[in-house]
């Protein structure tokens, strides 16, 4: 992208950011002890009227370059909070998890926003999940006091894509995180590779042991469902599940899916599961 490109773009989404013209999608996450919602992940989503939809892997970075990440991260947290208190009205309890940027850990007071946004909407900050990608989390260990306030407060703090780091069990021992989310590559190649399948298993009795909860990510085949939950993992999201879903359907996929659960992790092989992989939950 030349840089005059990417100053229109960087104007482009200021612009959406003040029209609150970004909105959100939520992936659930399900138990693997009873298929129940255990949580979903919000994800941000930018379509533009002139230039179409644009991702997240190529809207944050130029965020964080050029001084909008704070005013995007107020945006979601705002937004996922609202969406917290419509789902309870309609009986779903889900804790909420939203990506944040290790450049918003450098704000000391980060900690007391998030406390204070959620005090005045009066949800309980621990159903605020914050998640933090492997790559972004080197620096952390100078962030240790704004992550140890974070748990203080009661807010979770997730490890993404966790495994494709090189001082990942440093990590670990060192920072206050509650939940581990093994990265897709190792469950998409578990069925296949035992190197795989020992990662994943390696990962999810090294998390049990430090207290942390283990997620499988990416998960898209019934075999691959099946494999994680053998291998020990608490919770699995990805298309299998479900795709991020808008948030007014959230309430009929948990039941439907609910329903479709006892089969999923079953013994036996059904004639139909090709077309539930292919089509998910929606």
């Amino acid at each position: 992208m030349s840089g005059k490109a990417e100053l229109r773009l960087v104007d482009v989404l200021q612009l959406a950011l003040e029209r609150q013209s970004l909105h959100m999608v939520y992936q659930p996450k399900v138990s693997m002890r009873d298929g129940s919602l255990g949580q979903v992940e919000a994800l941000v989503r930018w379509d533009d009227p002139e230039l179409g939809t644009i991702g997240p892997a190529r809207f944050v970075p130029l965020a964080e370059q050029h001084g909008l990440i704070d005013d995007l991260t107020h945006w979601g947290l705002r937004k996922i909070l609202r969406q917290w208190l419509d789902w309870r009205q309609e009986g779903i309890d889900a804790c909420i998890a939203f990506n944040i940027s290790a450049l918003s850990l450098q704000h000391l007071d980060f900690p007391d926003l998030v406390e204070r946004m959620c005090r005045a909407l009066n949800v309980p900050t621990d159903r605020i999940v914050l998640e933090l990608t492997e790559g972004a989390t080197q620096p952390l260990v100078k962030m240790m006091d704004a992550l140890t306030r974070f748990r203080i407060k009661g807010i979770g703090l997730a490890i993404d894509d966790f495994g494709t780091g090189y001082s990942s069990l440093m990590q670990l021992r060192q920072l206050p995180f509650t939940e581990v989310k093994i990265d897709q590559a190792f469950v998409a190649d578990a069925p296949e590779s035992r190197d795989s399948r020992l990662i994943i298993q390696t990962i999810a009795e090294l998390a049990h042991g430090l207290g942390l909860i283990a997620t499988a990510e990416g998960v898209e085949t019934i075999e691959q469902l099946r494999i994680v939950r053998e291998l020990g993992c608490d919770y699995v999201q990805g298309y299998l599940v479900s795709p991020p879903l808008d948030p007014t359907v959230l309430k009929a996929w948990t039941s439907k899916f609910r329903r479709a659960w006892p089969a999923m992790i079953a013994e036996e092989k059904l004639a139909l599961w090709a077309d539930v992989e292919a089509e998910g939950f929606k």
